[in-house]
């Protein structure tokens, strides 16, 4: 069965229209532990999951576009920002950590656009698996789990932001070190 071309770019659209809903949801009542912040952790969560579904389709039906491997990542960015965001806003996380995290997703996403002309840098597997880790520790914070299952929640919640937050330094790192190495040999082959 063929899928509309535009597809994917839309369900990635949609993600990104997601994402202040999710962050005026999360914040309308001081991120209380109310039915209105597990409502904006279930929109987050099911946002976040779009991220597969949006490349699959893509992928498996061929129809892969320049536009989908530029705004796959940035949106994305947008969704995991405004929660890290939201997070910080609220004093559930500390702002060194929002703020380690946004220069790199903002310094990656600028630099994705300036070279976007000369070449489309799609997500690396790194990156991938820096924003699977987002996606999970942000939904286990977003997620009000200590009213259910107790305080060592916790716990879990500070193991899970650790790992996403050295993922998302070490995929910075690796993305800088593999646009640095094609420069050179683009100026190479020159």
């Amino acid at each position: 069965m063929a899928i509309p071309r535009q597809l994917p770019n839309a369900i990635t659209i949609v993600r990104i229209l997601c994402a202040p809903v999710f962050l005026w949801m999360l914040l309308a009542d001081g991120g209380a532990d109310c039915p209105l912040r597990w409502w904006a952790a279930v929109l987050f969560i099911v946002a976040i999951a779009t991220d597969g579904i949006d490349g699959y389709l893509a992928r498996k039906h061929h129809i892969v576009t320049d536009l989908g491997k530029l705004l796959d990542p940035i949106a994305d960015k947008v969704l995991t920002g405004f929660a890290f965001i939201g997070l910080s806003i609220l004093a559930e996380l500390p702002w060194w950590i929002t703020i380690i995290v946004l220069v790199r997703e903002i310094g990656i996403t600028v630099h994705r656009l300036i070279v976007a002309s000369d070449h489309v840098v799609a997500a690396a597997w790194m990156g991938k698996l820096k924003t699977l880790a987002q996606g999970v520790a942000l939904s286990l914070a977003l997620l009000p789990l200590w009213t259910v299952v107790g305080d060592w929640i916790f716990w879990v919640n500070g193991a899970t932001m650790t790992i996403a937050v050295v993922l998302t330094v070490a995929s910075g790192v690796d993305y800088v070190i593999t646009e640095v190495r094609g420069a050179r040999r683009a100026k190479g082959a020159a």
